[in-house]
């Protein structure tokens, strides 16, 4: 398939962190956490040396809680790395925003407040501009067939369904959506790419990240097909299924 994000599709080497240790989460459910490590910034600076040119970093705690806590960390990684980061957890406010960015993120992705308080998001967008905000809308399928995005760090259900939302904020001016089927994340049962070929379906001008259950170079190479503008690599790069090198040269 062709699309106008095929040349400029990217990697996006993921890092969660949560109590200042690397973990992934398995279905978003934070009592199945799975350690990796207590160094998530010397984990950045190996992505950084295998030639990612953006990393995906997540404060867990934050997206439950708010108050985002890894600051020092974003500074740290942009001090010693060439990465742009984009960054997200527990932003609930535009001083949230603009503390990021003051330290450095290139772009602050939203999620809660992206399905509960649309309206703000939308106008932040317009504050801020598409180029600087992620907007992520992480999302389960209900019963009747019907996709609802999930805020809370994944623990409530939004009240308008993926499909409203979507077309909502590409109305709004959105660039960059993030969207991850919360029943594979962690699970590297592949990409939902049914779900991404609805999306493209909504959006066709957006520049879309896939994100949950990739599991190795196949599912990189049919996420670019699926016509997605880059894919989240979170415990697949962790447990060595994906070398981040051969990821980026697909």
């Amino acid at each position: 398939m062709n699309t106008p994000f095929a040349a400029v599709f990217e990697v996006y080497p993921a890092i969660d962190v949560r109590d200042g240790r690397v973990v992934r989460l398995a279905q978003g459910d934070y009592a199945r956490e799975t350690r990796y490590g207590d160094d998530p910034l010397a984990l950045a600076q190996a992505y950084a040396a295998a030639g990612a040119r953006w990393l995906h970093l997540v404060d867990l705690n934050a997206a439950r809680a708010g108050g985002y806590t890894l600051a020092t960390l974003l500074s740290r990684i942009k001090d010693t790395t060439a990465l742009s980061v984009q960054t997200g957890g527990g932003v609930r406010g535009e001083s949230d925003i603009e503390r990021l960015l003051a330290n450095g993120a290139d772009r602050v992705v939203v999620g809660s407040l992206s399905a509960s308080d649309p309206n703000r998001v939308a106008a932040w967008l317009g504050r801020y501009g598409s180029e600087r905000l992620t907007i992520a809308l992480d999302a389960r399928c209900a019963d009747d067939g019907r996709w609802f995005p999930a805020t809370h760090g994944w623990t409530r259900q939004g009240r308008r369904t993926l499909g409203e939302l979507v077309r909502f904020y590409t109305r709004s001016g959105l660039r960059h959506l993030l969207c991850t089927d919360i029943a594979r994340d962690g699970m590297l049962s592949g990409p939902n790419l049914q779900l991404y070929a609805l999306l493209r379906q909504w959006a066709p001008q957006v520049a879309l990240q896939a994100s949950g259950g990739a599991c190795d170079l196949a599912d990189v190479r049919s996420a670019r097909e699926a016509g997605c503008a880059g894919i989240v690599l979170g415990k697949a790069l962790l447990e060595g299924r994906i070398g981040l090198a051969e990821a980026l040269a697909c």
